[in-house]
């Protein structure tokens, strides 16, 4: 007897700005697939990353804990385990995700992509499919390496399209054997390399777009002159090329976007020729967001010293969608992260969480349904951290404290929306009554560190870790035993 209960797709983009979406408003980048889960569902204008780097993200989404509770802290650069010289490290061993309650509940878990969260090869948090990319972070478009379960595979082709095909055979098995599944189909696009690794004619068609989307804003005083995104495209063009423009990284950047947006469509496809569209929510979301020229950085939070959290930085496109169940051609303003998924995934599938009291997270499932006024929207405020940057964010307000000496930045979203002008800079602008700026610092400072003290566990917090955006080593805490947890900032990592 098949099994009724709905099927859960969750397609994640690696580094994909709120910005870089048909649906968001882009003019130039061509994603009817995507565009049309929005049209067809609900589609969120402020949702927020934990932190704006891959690893600390994904490990909250996955386990509904901010960073300072999990102790991922940057992306993985220790313990990935795809290299003899690089022993493999669990970094989330013992904390339950919402897969582990899924499947305790009958149903299928399978990931396709990119896991970057430590021992690659070998499965994890009740995956019982594991197709993972053994580059761990990012790497080659072309040809890559495979983890399938714990063995290795050499693949042929373009890598988005490599995890899609898997992605198939695994709906398509679950659907055979009656069982309901989750998919968690985790792409590389579009993190860099950004340049010879995708599909010439889709490069070929942005080349000749003008990009006015994107503002390209001056080199901003915290990013290096040669930033690391940058390298790492170079270190993976070909040898014939004697530089980069940024028509080619912005059209790489576009290209890979639009071949996720093929992989969606033909996801779609599947659902329907196996009559499952409509048993199947599916939510596309990104990891964290990206800067491509805005504010003068190319990149994501570690894009800049000290680490930033720019919105560019933090927030991502965020979109739910089953036929009949979800309503339709909805857009929400409401602030939530992604510590907000875990409850609100369990919550429709009707799934306790025996954890859900520690956790910060709410469900906002009543704003999938219906339209009428929820309880969400009480909740206005949402935090974010970066090792030991913090930064608590209002519909009119962003507070930036770095720990402990700052610098620290406050940003009039009402007047200021694009985040230009610091109020805690010398030179500040007339309009705010004596006293206003500190004030409006003090009630946010509050809230912020109340949250924080709320939930952060001691042994993994972020505000004492030396975290500069060039890779976590091993865990944190007593658990690092007095080794180096953090790779130190260079300027130049990658070489030709």
């Amino acid at each position: 007897m098949r099994d009724t209960r709905p099927n859960v797709i969750l397609f994640l983009t690696d580094d994909q700005g709120y910005w870089a979406l048909g649906c968001s408003g882009n003019k130039e980048l061509h994603t009817p697939n995507i565009d049309r889960l929005a049209r067809e569902g609900v589609r969120f204008e402020n949702f927020f990353c934990t932190s704006p780097v891959c690893s600390p993200a994904r490990a909250s989404i996955l386990t509904g804990r901010i960073p300072s509770q999990h102790g991922v802290h940057d992306w993985i650069r220790g313990g990935n385990g795809n290299k003899p010289t690089d022993p493999p490290i669990e970094y989330l061993q013992g904390i339950p995700g919402y897969t582990d309650y899924m499947a305790r509940q009958g149903y299928t878990c399978g990931i396709c992509g990119k896991w970057h969260l430590g021992a690659a090869g070998k499965p994890q948090k009740s995956y019982s499919h594991w197709f993972i990319a053994r580059q761990a972070g990012a790497g080659t478009y072309i040809d890559s390496e495979m983890f399938s379960g714990e063995e290795v595979t050499k693949t042929k082709g373009y890598l988005t399209d490599i995890i899609t095909d898997d992605a198939l055979g695994f709906i398509e098995n679950c659907h055979q054997e009656g069982k309901p599944f989750y998919l968690n189909l985790a792409f590389t696009a579009p993190h860099g390399p950004l340049v010879d690794q995708h599909k010439k004619e889709y490069v070929d068609h942005y080349m000749a777009c003008t990009f006015d989307d994107i503002p390209q804003d001056s080199r901003h005083p915290w990013s290096p002159s040669h930033p690391v995104e940058i390298q790492y495209s170079e270190s993976f063009m070909r040898k014939d090329r004697s530089h980069l423009t940024l028509k080619d990284l912005l059209a790489g950047y576009y290209a890979a976007i639009q071949g996720v947006d093929d992989s969606v469509g033909r996801v779609m496809k599947k659902l329907d020729e196996l009559g499952i569209r409509e048993n199947t929510l599916v939510v596309f979301m990104s990891d964290n967001g990206f800067n491509c020229g805005h504010h003068g950085i190319w990149g994501k939070g570690n894009a800049t010293n000290p680490l930033n959290m720019y919105d560019t930085s933090v927030k991502v496109p965020c979109i739910f969608f089953m036929p009949g169940t979800i309503r339709q051609n909805a857009t929400e303003d409401a602030l939530l992260s992604q510590y907000d998924f875990m409850p609100t995934l369990l919550d429709f599938l009707n799934i306790e969480n025996p954890e859900a009291a520690s956790l910060p997270g709410r469900s906002f499932l009543s704003a999938l349904l219906t339209d009428e006024n929820h309880e969400y929207r009480d909740s206005i405020t949402v935090f974010d951290e970066y090792g030991p940057v913090r930064m608590v964010r209002t519909k009119t307000w962003k507070l930036i404290h770095r720990y402990p000496y700052g610098p620290d930045e406050l940003y009039d979203l009402s007047r200021d929306p694009n985040e230009k002008l610091n109020l805690l800079a010398e030179n500040r602008p007339f309009g705010y009554e004596p006293g206003d700026i500190e004030a409006k610092v003090i009630e946010l400072r509050a809230a912020m560190e109340q949250f924080f003290r709320k939930y952060t566990d001691p042994d993994k917090d972020g505000r004492v870790e030396p975290v500069c955006g060039r890779g976590q080593l091993r865990k944190v805490g007593p658990e690092a035993e007095g080794r180096l947890t953090f790779s130190p900032w260079v300027l130049q990592e990658y070489k030709r």
